[in-house]
């Protein structure tokens, strides 16, 4: 099994609409990858890893497949309108990083 991690980097007046991620885009992403995408998680940054710091990540989610090669086709072919989506809930850059799981 593969995770799929999109982490938004936390930065200065940053807009993240967390509530928008997490009830419209991510159902969509779901909606559009089907059974390609096996389930999710949704994760809203609170804290840094020191007493007092801010987080890392603002938002972030998980998308997990059973391979690589079925999260591109799950993925693929709407990621023209999953892209596209972004601008309604943030102005920032994700950071994408694919990782097998080898603890579940």
């Amino acid at each position: 099994m593969i995770k799929v991690s999109v982490m938004y980097p936390n930065a200065t007046n940053a807009r993240f609409d967390h509530a928008y991620y997490r009830d419209k885009h991510m159902p969509m992403v779901k909606e559009r990858m089907g059974d390609s995408c096996k389930y999710y998680t949704v994760d809203k940054g609170i804290a840094g890893g020191a007493p007092g710091t801010p987080p890392a990540y603002i938002g972030m989610c998980h998308i997990f497949c059973d391979s690589v090669e079925a999260f591109q086709k799950g993925f693929n072919p709407h990621a023209a309108e999953i892209l596209a989506d972004i601008k309604n809930y943030t102005d920032l850059t994700p950071v994408i990083q694919i990782s097998e799981v080898v603890v579940g």
